[in-house]
């Protein structure tokens, strides 16, 4: 094989596994809509209503969202289904449905029901970390080209990393985005499983490229002299 062919999932058999569980757990590939990062989001400002005596329609005003503007109502129009307090505002984001791959679960610690007794759900709700997968062929202006795309597999950059995803697809290869790691709600409508998940040993690279992005290097091993499989991968590309 050349070494331009080679990928870090070479070295790990197998990468993607079958699974029944219908928990979401670290390691699983999932579908969600995720939002464009790179967007200026807009905002729906309630501006009146059709019938006053309604309280679940209103017309809204959609513009752009600054963050150098004031949103405050003052007051607000009372619309049941827009509900806001003053420091809140309604985001509009340009979304696609795309796999992504579960890298945090909610934590195994529960909050004792004693301390959360007088606050609102949100501010302890289960959420999970999610970084989603962007097709990698090129097709017009989307997509990477090829030789981007050989610098990513061999592990040059550690906000991409490239993968065959064992769901049907339109693209051959996929590229997981960790700069574009999101928080979704722990609720049955926030993802959809797809009964695949990474192996343990696939999750292990995983967990430690992850470390290599948020921290610019790889975690210390309790034995110094035992290599992870991400820098047995490095040692051989720079050969």
């Amino acid at each position: 094989m050349a070494q331009s062919d080679v990928s870090i999932q070479d070295l790990v058999d197998p990468w993607w596994e079958g699974t029944t569980s219908k928990i979401p757990e670290p390691g699983m590939l999932v579908w969600a809509f995720v939002p464009y990062v790179d967007q200026v989001p807009y905002t729906f400002i309630p501006v009146g209503r059709k019938d006053p005596r309604k309280h679940e329609e209103a017309t809204v005003r959609i513009e752009r969202l600054e963050i150098t503007k004031s949103y405050a109502c003052s007051p607000p129009l009372p619309v049941a289904a827009m509900s806001l307090d003053r420091r809140e505002v309604w985001a509009a984001y340009k979304a696609k449905k795309r796999p992504c791959l579960i890298l945090s679960g909610p934590s195994s610690k529960e909050v004792d029901g004693d301390l959360t007794k007088n606050l609102p759900k949100k501010s302890y709700a289960k959420t999970v970390l999610l970084a989603p997968y962007h097709g990698a062929d090129q097709e017009g202006r989307a997509g990477y080209p090829p030789q981007l795309m050989e610098r990513i597999r061999h592990a040059e950059y550690p906000q991409f990393f490239a993968d065959s995803l064992p769901i049907d697809g339109k693209t051959k290869e996929s590229i997981l985005r960790l700069d574009h790691l999101q928080p979704f709600g722990f609720n049955y409508n926030s993802f959809e499983l797809s009964g695949f998940k990474l192996s343990n040993q696939a999750f292990e690279v995983m967990s430690d490229w992850l470390h290599w992005r948020l921290w610019g290097g790889l975690p210390a091993r309790q034995d110094p002299a035992e290599k992870s499989i991400l820098a047995i991968f490095w040692d051989f590309m720079n050969e």
